[in-house]
């Protein structure tokens, strides 16, 4: 390579790797929402990881939504060290709803819990999140099931549900108060996902028995519900896919294409790994811009197993049942 070359090809490294915008990013578990021009992704990360894009594919790092831990966090799982699982963003009644969990790994020890703002732009005078405390709870001996990986949805009558759940007994559903924060009474539970297990199995190794992140998404006059299966995290041992199911009514029964009962077992797969990804999972679902696209992580082979951002349009075939590309 001639000097000229080499200076430019430096030149070109320098700006690459000082500028603030990329477009390989690092994520698990993203959710997406639109304000005004610009798409906010939340993921997981320490203090919950924030991104911004004008394009969807240049992404640029924000603030983190919590600086320090809530202070409530600690009485739930001890000695947290703020990293925080999974949130969910919504945008209701003039106000941004972002749900999060908080957990032991493995355990569910674990709590729901959401935070509040009016505007998702940090250089906004009026940007400030409000934590409003916990929405559900799960402690170990108590409950068969885990108070992770939420997602809020509205049913036909504009009623709030909270999708959530990993391994254990299933994903449940919840009917929440109007105020978002709090269960409604009497209380309403559903199971909406299950797949059979050895109870005595650690959660670490479920073997086949693993689901979890629940995401509905109204379309075509039905409630979609995708969910995640297999093992996340596990570098080239991750297996995760995502699979679908629908129901006519929100709390279910959700049934896959062949009609299989999700709570049963059933789902048909959607998205899944290959020869550049070990595996792919943990989905959100939106219509932005008169488009449906699904949002997820996968694991990139090449990048030894690096969780990196995929955003794929989802077309519908002739029975309503949602499509994706494969990965490449």
């Amino acid at each position: 390579m001639k000097i000229h070359k080499k200076i430019q090809f430096l030149l070109l490294l320098i700006i690459a790797t000082s500028s603030s915008w990329a477009q390989d990013i690092t994520v698990h578990d993203p959710v997406i929402i639109k304000q005004k021009d610009t798409y906010y992704i939340y993921c997981t990360g320490q203090g919950i990881s924030v991104f911004s894009s004008k394009d969807l594919k240049k992404w640029k790092p924000e603030p983190a939504i919590f600086n320090e831990k809530p202070t409530w966090v600690d009485a739930v799982v001890p000695d947290f060290n703020n990293h925080i699982w999974a949130p969910d963003i919504s945008f209701h009644n003039n106000t941004y709803y972002l749900y999060y969990s908080v957990s032991a790994f493995a355990k569910n020890t674990s709590a729901i819990a959401v935070t509040t703002n009016t505007t998702l732009d940090p250089k906004d005078p009026a940007y400030k999140w409000v934590d409003q405390g916990i929405v559900i709870q799960s402690i170990p001996n108590r409950d068969l099931w885990n108070a992770i990986d939420p997602n809020l949805t509205f049913d036909e009558n504009n009623v709030p549900w909270l999708a959530f759940g990993s391994f254990w007994n299933g994903l449940k559903m919840v009917k929440l108060n109007p105020d978002l924060k709090s269960i409604a009474q009497p209380q309403e539970w559903y199971t909406i996902a299950k797949r059979k297990r050895t109870f005595e199995l650690a959660d670490t190794d479920p073997g086949d028995g693993a689901l979890e992140a629940p995401f509905i998404f109204k379309k075509n006059g039905y409630y979609y519900q995708f969910l995640s299966w297999d093992l996340c995290c596990r570098g080239e041992k991750s297996t995760y896919k995502v699979v679908v199911g629908r129901s006519k009514n929100i709390t279910g029964p959700y049934v896959d294409k062949e009609g299989k009962a999700l709570n049963e077992g059933g789902g048909t797969l959607l998205i899944q790994g290959n020869e550049n990804y070990y595996g792919a999972g943990h989905n959100g679902a939106y219509t932005m811009d008169g488009k449906d696209y699904i949002i997820f992580h996968a694991y990139d082979v090449k990048q030894k197993g690096r969780p990196v951002l995929k955003i794929k349009q989802m077309q519908w075939d002739n029975a309503l049942w949602p499509i994706v590309d494969p990965l490449n």
